[in-house]
């Protein structure tokens, strides 16, 4: 009787270890195709005054973005594993086109710097989001709500243009998404760990591009905030 105890525990950790295993793989594919997207549109004159220098361009490549995650965080699991997949690495490039004037605004040096940063941050928040017993359940509640509160203020500083309340917001825009990596990655665990035996494989890709979306919104907001902190313009 206890073997099988242990037998069905080892193999809902190989599950568990799988899911996220795939999850981080294609986060990590997102994230590398954002970052050459973004290199390469910054290393072009005429992309980037394509994109920046016509409203119209600039403003339906953010809108685009935007309407992409919503219609796969709502429709996921109604469509085709490969549609979900195009969809994330789609928006993937799209991001990295708008996140091009990264590499305009900030030396490469201090991009890379707040990289790293962000890349220690991240692991650290998953490692305890990964091995916590506590229940982060109203922490990322908290976390969304304050995630509210900062799209508000950044919104309210479009036109106060105040560079106190920039830093303040930057501030509390790492501590949120340090929240939330850690709240995302144990709400993943979960997912894993109560997933019914013998899904299909589609059904499981489908969770694990949804999983790397939302790991993926984490890094990249806490990554330009900290990069809003540590920075250094090029000007």
């Amino acid at each position: 009787m206890q073997n099988s105890i242990g037998y069905q525990g080892s193999q809902t950790q190989v599950l568990v270890n799988s899911f996220i295993r795939s999850v981080y793989n294609w986060m990590t594919i997102g994230l590398t195709l954002t970052g050459v997207v973004a290199f390469w549109v910054a290393g072009s004159e005429t992309l980037l005054n394509l994109i920046f220098g016509n409203q119209l361009v600039f403003w339906g490549l953010v809108i685009g973005e935007l309407a992409l995650v919503f219609y796969l965080s709502a429709r996921v699991h109604k469509m085709e594993a490969s549609t979900a997949t195009g969809l994330f690495l789609l928006y993937s490039a799209l991001n990295g086109a708008t996140l091009s004037v990264v590499f305009v605004a900030y030396t490469m040096s201090s991009v890379a710097a707040t990289f790293f940063i962000s890349a220690g941050t991240f692991a650290a928040c998953s490692i305890f989001g990964m091995t916590t017993k506590r229940d982060l359940t109203g922490v990322g509640q908290f976390m969304l709500m304050g995630l509210i509160g900062i799209i508000i203020a950044s919104v309210v500083n479009l036109f106060v243009r105040s560079s106190g309340m920039e830093m303040i917001i930057s501030y509390l825009g790492v501590f949120i998404f340090v929240g939330l990596t850690a709240y995302d990655t144990q709400k993943l665990k979960h997912m894993a760990l109560t997933q019914p035996a013998g899904l299909d494989a589609g059904v499981i890709r489908k969770g694990a591009i949804l999983g790397a979306l939302e790991l993926y919104l984490d890094f990249i907001n806490m990554f330009l905030f900290l990069l809003r902190i540590f920075g250094n313009s090029r000007d």
